[in-house]
């Protein structure tokens, strides 16, 4: 039992997450079969099998749910005081893994990575792109350091921090350019496009426009801004996009934008991270960074 090692709580960590062999091998930068001989070993310490073994995937056994918790307070643990020996350094150094929502990453990251880059110069930054509850998820297993997102998230192990406020904007066809800017309860009648579940700027759409459950099945669901912006265009309907959206999505699309009238329906963009995290300091720089940099747009 004492010659348990972390690559082999980090090579159970991985293959717990991903359920494949291959997956968590290229994750962890290593070949599969360096992966399983370490998973058998540390199977065999622990006196107990820790995954069946299905044709396509792997699956926790009930000592392996057991160890999982374990293991991840142990990562973390050892995470942290790599951070806190990251943290008394005078410039941040190593790889810093910070996550942002779809709805923010193509807009907002060509203005700020410059930037960052040149007021961490030592640090290898590493972007992760994919929505709010994976990006959750990923701060409390570690494998995130940071996030931008909407606020609030309301963890109570998560510390927020606002960055900006923004609005959102009504896109409809070009030809109802002259038209009064629908209220919500307009919005209701129309035949709205919306980003597909998951994703909460959808939540926070529908919210504004008050669609009750039973009637949002009439919602038209998209994977991207891009795709709601080109489906205006193509007469299906009317959409709402963030106000730092505007130019890139409709700069070669045939619609017409809108403000609504107050109180418009807006977000608050924030960073959030782990309040055990030593990086804490350095964190708090980057939003002073971002603020600055989101003034000037």
């Amino acid at each position: 039992m004492s010659n348990i090692t972390l690559k082999q709580l980090r090579y159970f960590e991985a293959l717990a997450r991903l359920g494949h062999f291959g997956q968590a091998a290229d994750a962890c930068a290593v070949s599969q079969p360096a992966l399983s001989v370490q998973i058998k070993e540390l199977e065999m310490r622990l006196g107990g099998p820790l995954f069946l073994r299905e044709p396509r995937r792997v699956q926790l056994t009930h000592l392996g749910i057991e160890m999982l918790e374990r293991a991840r307070a142990i990562l973390h643990s050892v995470d942290e005081l790599e951070d806190l020996a990251r943290a008394a350094q005078s410039s941040l150094q190593g790889q810093l893994r910070i996550g942002i929502i779809p709805t923010i990453a193509p807009y907002l990251l060509p203005a700020i990575l410059d930037p960052l880059t040149r007021a961490f110069p030592d640090a290898d930054i590493h972007i992760r792109e994919t929505m709010t509850p994976v990006l959750i998820q990923e701060l409390s297993d570690g494998q995130l350091d940071t996030a931008i997102l909407a606020l609030p998230i309301s963890e109570p192990w998560l510390s927020e921090h606002p960055l900006f406020d923004e609005s959102f904007v009504l896109v409809r066809p070009e030809g109802e350019a002259t038209l009064p800017v629908p209220d919500p309860s307009d919005l209701q009648k129309m035949r709205l496009l919306l980003l597909e579940e998951g994703h909460c700027f959808r939540d926070q759409a529908l919210a504004f426009c008050n669609i009750p459950a039973s009637q949002r099945a009439r919602t038209l669901d998209g994977t991207t801004l891009s795709t709601l912006v080109r489906m205006v265009e193509a007469g299906f309907g009317v959409t709402l996009i963030p106000e730092m959206a505007i130019a890139s999505e409709t700069r070669s699309a045939q619609v017409s934008t809108a403000h609504f009238t107050a109180p418009r329906p807006s977000r608050t963009i924030g960073m959030v991270w782990r309040k055990s995290s030593p990086l804490a300091g350095h964190f708090q720089g980057m939003a002073a960074i971002i603020r600055e940099v989101q003034g000037t747009l």
